[in-house]
Parts: structure tokens; C-alpha cells; sequence
């Protein structure tokens, strides 16, 4: 097989990119190593920002989204059992973000990419990117139970933390910047309709936990956990009355209970690989960059980095000049790093430390109250939850 873009990884990010460069006329092949049943119902983000919302719409990825997702102006902060409403649209200039689980983003890009894309390979099973280097890198896969070789011009890894992609980097050449945190996130899915129209970012007396949903008649809720926690040990009971704990203020306010239907433990990490293009390969995505969930950063770095590769791919096309190419790593980075800081100051500042003290406490409060009582505070919170502008 030939092509010009071999993207490995049906996920978000591969499949944008594909629809991207397919747009431009730009040849590309997807080889993803799981079901399509697989991929489609993976549960992870659901919290896009403004920037992602317009990347699908303007390549017609956005028809499901505009029905169903829900168009959120802001967000609830708790702490001391008071609440604290960021209205994003007064302190941003008018940005939102819209709540469109990614299970239904992927189904809507698969269906584009089946109906009139390129070629889509599921059960496409990476084992090497060969001549990284080189002008014609290749990547070898199995499908079908036959080893098959795709030869391409570039390579781009959207393959996750787990693929083979970044690995494909010599050490010399590799730079890691890695922090994990001492404890995780209990996630659920309850068929119940939410509690509230915003997410709620709740520091309570036990940790911290997160109201979101993924529907009009679906919750999604968490909990923080110990890192060692296994979702069996906590009973649907226990769950939601802990979660009534942490939400708790004092007013009028019910958290709704209903069937919880999926359980799991989220870890909680950062992590930045540098430099993000070796020879004719790039990576994009989880494949380059984890940030903790709680600034719901993953999925729209993700979309931001293959838009930013994908300009480079057109402007190549349509004048030969790899100028933008040549700067992917640049123009990525640098909007990676403050999604990784203002994630890490989420997570710091809502989180119950493990080895904390009454003077962490009383930091973690202070900056709650800064944000709440500062325009100016509370605008830079909403800048970097909307989205920053992408830097070209």
C-alpha cells in the first residue's frame, strides 16, 4: 500500500485529521488496532471547547453535535458549602463550550470516513514504523492475519500513550516530563437525569468530585479516590452518598440518584514528550501528551494538535512549503504546556493532598476565593477551560 499520510489510531485525533486532509485532497490511510465496536463505545471525554466545536463543524463532522450536545456557559465552583457560578460568555467575549461525549464524536467521524473518506483498516495492528528518516517511512501492520506494509511520505501517531509511535523516537533524541498524582478519580455513568444545568467542581470535607453528564437523561459523576481503589469495594449506596457529602451547600439543592450502569478508576497523571516530530513522523495526541481530567483538556489537545498539523499538511500541498510543518512542534508546545499548568492548578487546587497540612488547606481555599471574588481571575480560568487560540 502507498499513501501520502499514514495515521495510525482510529481515535479522535487520527480520524479529524483524516477528515482534514481528505477535504484538501490529501491521500491518507488510517490503521487502527481495535474493533470499530471498540472504538465506538470507549468511554472517555466529553467536554469540548469552543475551538473543537468549530474545527467539526467546518468540516462538516458537526450535524449529531449541533442536536445533541449541550451548549454550557460556564461552570459551578464549590468549596465551604457555597456555590460560585463562572459565566464564561461575560468573561471570555462570548466563548462556551459544549458537553458531546466522545463515544458519539467518534461514531459521527467513523461514519464520514466509511461513507466518502479514505481507507479505514480496523483490526489494523501496528508492530514498527521503519525509515523514520527517510523521505518514504513505512509502517508495517497485520490485518486480515496477513503482515501488510504501507509506505508513506509522513507518519503521524495518534496511536495513545500505549502505541507504538512514540517509541519509534531514539532515546538520544527523547525528553520526558512526567508527574503522577497520589490519588485517582471513581468515575460512573448513572441513568439519571443531572443535577444541575453546569458542571460542578466540588472541593468537599472528603476530596474532591465533579457533577458533568453526558445527556439530558444521563449523569456523569466523580469521585476522588484513593490511587489503590477498586470499584468493587464501593457499593451504588456508598457512592452516592458520598457525593452528596462533597456537593453539599446550604441551600435548597438534591443530588438525583438513579442506576448506576458503568464504575471505573481513572489515574491521575501528566505527561509531555519532546520533541513532537522525528524525521517525516509526528505525534499527536495522547501519543505526545496526558494532562489530568480535571480541566477536560486530553480530547481538545488532542484536536488542536492534528489542526495545526493538518494547515501543514495543505500548505505543503498547495505551495510545497513545509514552513508550518517545520514549526509543528513550536506552534503545539507551547499551547501543550499551559493546558498541562492550568490542569495541574485544577487538580492542586481542588484535591484533597494526601500529605497535606492546614496550611495546604488554606492555600487551596485561597485560590478558590481569589477566583471567585477577581473578574480578572476568574477570566484567566475561563480563558484556558474555553480554549486558547491556536498559536499561527
Amino acid at each position: 500500500m502507498r499513501t501520502t499520510v499514514g495515521i495510525i489510531g482510529g481515535g479522535p485525533a487520527g480520524l479529524l485529521l483524516a477528515r482534514l486532509l481528505h477535504q484538501a485532497g490529501i491521500a491518507c490511510v488510517v490503521l487502527e488496532s481495535r474493533t470499530r465496536a471498540y472504538v465506538e463505545q470507549r468511554q472517555r471525554a466529553g467536554m469540548l471547547e469552543q475551538g473543537t466545536v468549530d474545527a467539526l463543524r467546518a468540516c462538516g463532522a458537526a450535524e449529531r453535535l449541533e442536536i445533541e450536545g449541550l451548549v454550557h456557559h460556564g461552570i459551578e465552583l464549590r468549596f465551604d458549602r457555597e456555590r460560585h457560578h463562572l459565566d464564561f460568555p461575560v468573561l471570555t467575549g462570548g466563548r462556551t463550550v459544549t458537553i458531546y461525549a466522545q463515544t458519539e464524536l467518534v461514531k459521527d467521524l467513523v461514519a464520514l470516513q466509511l461513507a466518502d473518506g479514505p481507507p479505514l483498516l480496523f483490526e489494523a495492528q501496528a508492530l514498527a514504523i521503519e525509515r523514520p528518516e527517510s523521505e518514504s517511512p513505512r509502517v508495517r501492520f497485520v490485518h486480515e492475519g496477513q503482515e501488510q506494509t504501507l509506505t508513506c511520505d509522513y507518519v503521524v501517531g495518534c496511536d495513545g500513550f500505549h502505541g507504538i509511535a512514540r517509541g519509534t523516537f531514539p532515546a538520544e533524541v527523547s525528553r520526558t516530563f512526567e508527574h503522577d498524582y497520589p490519588y485517582s478519580w471513581l468515575g460512573i455513568l448513572a441513568d439519571v437525569a443531572p443535577s444541575c444545568e453546569e458542571l460542578i467542581y466540588a472541593r468537599g470535607d472528603g476530596g474532591f468530585a465533579l457533577h458533568s453528564m453526558r445527556s439530558p437523561s444521563v449523569s456523569r459523576l466523580y469521585l476522588q479516590v484513593p490511587s489503590d481503589t477498586d470499584p468493587g469495594d464501593w457499593p451504588d449506596d456508598r457512592i452516592w452518598d458520598e457525593l452528596s457529602a462533597r456537593f453539599a451547600i446550604d441551600a435548597d439543592w438534591t443530588l438525583e440518584r438513579g442506576p448506576i450502569t458503568s464504575k471505573a478508576v481513572t489515574t491521575m497523571r501528566s505527561y509531555v514528550h519532546e520533541p513532537m516530530r522525528h524525521g517525516q513522523l509526528f505525534l499527536a495526541g495522547d501519543a505526545a501528551h496526558i494532562v489530568p481530567p480535571t480541566g477536560a483538556k486530553g480530547l481538545n489537545l488532542a484536536v488542536s494538535d492534528v489542526r495545526v498539523l493538518a494547515r501543514g499538511f495543505v500548505q505543503l500541498h498547495l505551495t510545497g512549503s513545509t514552513q508550518l510543518l517545520d514549526r509543528y512542534g513550536e506552534l503545539c508546545l507551547g499551547r501543550v504546556w499551559q493546558a498541562t499548568r492550568f490542569s495541574y492548578d485544577m487538580t492542586r487546587m481542588l484535591h484533597q493532598q494526601p500529605d497535606g497540612d492546614a496550611f495546604e488547606d488554606r492555600l487551596q481555599l485561597t485560590r478558590l476565593r481569589r477566583i471567585t471574588s477577581s473578574r480578572p481571575a476568574a477570566a484567566e480560568l475561563a480563558a484556558n477551560y474555553t480554549g486558547l487560540p491556536l498559536a499561527l
